[in-house]
This record gives structure tokens, sequence and C-alpha cells, in this order.
């Protein structure tokens, strides 16, 4: 199958990448020139494992290929994929922004030749295909199409395993040809079994959020568990252990932290509370995962400074982990940039040690955080060492050589990584998220 995908951002890559894995002809297209380039020649603008091999394997194979002209590489096309950006609305009330999608769609469509399937893979709200279809048509009276919407739900720091063997894979449409063409670009994983669901276009465009927004209480709710726990002094680890080993429940998202972030929960939880909105309902499980996240965030802050003895002023603080999650140098809303400011502005030092996020930290922390290649470096001379995110090499520190060179052995660990007995034992003053 020929297929063109719309924007090279972090879905539009990785899918691309995987469907020319799958052997089929992909064109990318993006309108900046040096990323194409770049691109090109093997060179991937975001951290995600095993994407690099993956593009430089199928360039050199001539299966996939990198582009700043729309016109040939649609007309070609069986199948247009429209991957660009869907943020939240710059007005900040939680809307998705579409004005990508939609000047996407005025460039691409007339340039439309012969029978295509035109698919969204943005996250995008309920009624979007039918946008789409209503400027297709008045672009191009003529053209011959159908919309899809083909929702994705790929884990930054896991995706190619997530498009290769997907839990399922959701098609919205509306015609029995759209289906088929969809069919054999996803051929690969209906011969492994893949569950295919297949839908009408509305409930494809509302999978998606409904996904997103569930995995979302999940956190919220086991972080509301975490401080009762610690108020009563029980274990938030072991209550979530147990509860999870219920079948129904599942352990995934059980984990007590400093919050989600990332560049799904945070929007697609405020879009759908929008999509609600609009139609006269209320999210309300929504709206108090959406707070009690925000106040998580807040109550991290507050459990530092409570552990560094109350005043942060002139303290220097090691963070380790600056990514909203491991396996990804994605920085939106990334607990650190909620909990960093607000410890600065109190007169804390900070010095932050990444192993894939430091330059995108730069871009959403302020500029007096130190940054260091090595975490023992960020914990010399410290008042206290913060372990933000759960990065594999944060796993097996060697805890004596921090502790003999930091000024005051004090642990906070925000996602529980260490156990408070074995830290204790070591000599720290240890505090982690639900117990203690």
């Amino acid at each position: 199958m020929k297929i063109t995908m719309i924007g090279t951002g972090y879905v539009g890559l990785v899918t691309g990448a995987c469907f020319s894995e799958f052997g089929h002809n992909v064109i990318c297209v993006d309108k900046i020139a040096e990323k194409i380039k770049n691109l090109t020649d093997g060179i991937v603008p975001i951290y995600e494992p095993g994407l690099e091999n993956i593009v430089s394997k199928n360039v050199l194979e001539k299966r996939l290929k990198f582009t700043t002209e729309l016109s040939e590489a649609v007309a070609s096309a069986d199948a247009v994929f429209i991957a660009v950006g869907t943020p939240s609305s710059r007005r900040g009330d939680g809307y998705a922004d579409l004005t990508y999608i939609y000047e996407a769609v005025r460039e691409f469509a007339q340039y439309l030749e012969g029978y295509t399937v035109i698919v969204t893979k943005s996250t995008v709200p309920v009624g979007t295909a039918r946008q789409v279809a209503r400027l297709v048509k008045e672009v191009n009276p003529d053209a011959d199409f159908d919309v899809a919407s083909n929702p994705e739900f790929l884990r930054e720091g896991a995706a190619i395993n997530d498009f290769m063997r997907p839990d399922r894979v959701v098609i919205g449409v509306e015609s029995d040809k759209a289906a088929q063409i969809l069919k054999k670009i996803y051929n690969p994983l209906y011969l492994i079994e893949t569950p295919i669901v297949k839908t009408g276009i509305e409930t494809a465009e509302l999978i998606k959020y409904a996904s997103n927004a569930f995995l979302a209480v999940k956190i919220s709710f086991i972080n509301e568990m975490a401080a009762i726990c610690e108020a009563v002094g029980a274990d938030a680890i072991a209550l979530a252990k147990a509860i999870g080993l219920d079948k129904r429940i599942g352990g995934k998202f059980l984990h007590p932290g400093p919050g989600y972030g990332g560049s799904c929960f945070p929007k697609d939880t405020l879009a759908l509370m929008r999509i609600f909105q609009e139609h006269g309902h209320s999210a309300r499980i929504v709206e108090a995962a959406v707070e009690v996240n925000a106040a998580q965030k807040a109550k991290m802050v507050k459990k530092i400074r409570d552990a560094i003895g109350g005043n942060e002023a002139g303290k220097t603080i090691a963070v380790l982990g600056l990514t909203f999650k491991p396996e990804t140098d994605d920085m939106r809303d990334a607990p650190s940039t909620t909990i960093l400011p607000a410890l600065l502005e109190k007169g804390a030092r900070i010095k932050a040690h990444d192993p894939q996020g430091v330059k995108e930290a730069a871009k959403y922390l302020p500029s007096e955080i130190t940054y260091v290649e090595d975490p023992y470096i960020a914990c010399e001379n410290a008042d206290a060492v913060v372990l933000l995110t759960e990065w594999n090499q944060y796993r097996a520190l060697d805890l004596q050589k921090i502790k003999s060179t930091m000024i005051s052995p004090i642990f906070v660990d925000l996602r529980n990584v260490y156990h408070p007995k074995q830290m204790k034992e070591i000599g720290f003053t240890y505090v982690g998220v639900g117990r203690s």
C-alpha cells in the first residue's frame, strides 16, 4: 500500500516508520525542510528506543521517504494519515486546537487523485472527521474519498512495541471500501490475531479520550489512597499491589507518585471535559482526577520542603530525572515543570541530571537550574536528593557513595524506587509517597 503521513512529530514519525516496517511504501510530509533533511539522513529529532534504527533501515530500503512536497505524496496515496499536533487551545480553556489539522486538510485536499482514505491519526474531538470531509469537499468537490478515524495508543518509551504488538487497533469507518483499505494496511496485525475494533467514526474519536481519562483516573485514585496511607501509617505500595491483583482492576497505573504529565493525559482529560460540556453534561470523575493531579504536584513541593526542615532557601537540591516518565525526552507537563520552579522561587539551588531530557528541560525550566552529566555529581554537596523520574539507571545507585558526598543524607523518593527500611539502614532520612 502507498501511505502518506502528514506530520513528522511523535505520532506521525513512529506510525510512518512502523508502517514502512510492515512493508508499505510510506512518504512522510513536513513543512520544516531541515527536519526532513535530517530524517532522510537518519537523524531522528526525538528520543524513542528503537525508532532511529527503524527509520534508517527503511530509508535505506527505500520504503520510507521524507519530503516537504505535498503534491506527489498525496496524489499517489491509497491512504493519507493526518498526524499533526492538536495541543490545548492557546486560550487556556482546555479545548483541542485543531488549527493544524484544518490547515493541513486545506493544503493537501487539492492534490487528491483517485480513491483515497483520509485518516485522522491525531487525537481529535468528536466530529473532527466530519469537518475534515466538509473541508475536502470545499477545496476539491470532485475528490473521491472517505474519512476514517484510527486513534493511536502509543506509550512514549515503548511506542515501537505498542505499534507492532498492540492491545487493539481501532478503526472508525462508514464504508466497506475504507474498511478494506485499512484492513490491508494493518494486515500484519491481523496475522498475529490482534483485536481489530471496527466502529463508527464518532465512537473511534471518543475511544482515545476515554482510554486516557480512565488511566488518569487510576493514577489520581492511587495518589489519593497514598495520602490516606501516610495519614494512618499504611503502605500504599502493598495496598496498590493487593487491589491490582484483582483482575477486574489490574495493577497498571496504580503507582503512587508526583502525578501524571506528558503530551496526552493533561491535554486529553481537559478536552474530554469540554466535549461533555458542549453536549450539556459534566465529566465529574474526570474533573476530580484533574484536580487531584494538580494538587498532587503541590503536595510534592511540600513533601520536599518538609524533608529539608521546612525552608529550602539556600539549600542545594539534587534532582534525578526531569522528564515526565523514563525512556523519553518529553518534558510536556512533566511534574518537574511544576515542582522545581516552586522550589527555586523560595531560594533553593538545584542541580539536575536526566539521561535524555536535559536539552528539552532547558526549554521548559528556569535558567537557574544547573545541569550535570552524572547523577553522582548532582548529589555532591547536596542538602537533599529528589528522585523525580524512575529511569533504570537510578534503580541501582551506589547509595553509600551518594551519602558520603552529601551535606545531609536526605532522600526524597517521589517514585518509591527504594525501600524505606533499606534506606534507613544506610543512614538516609528517607521520604517516599504513601509509605513510611
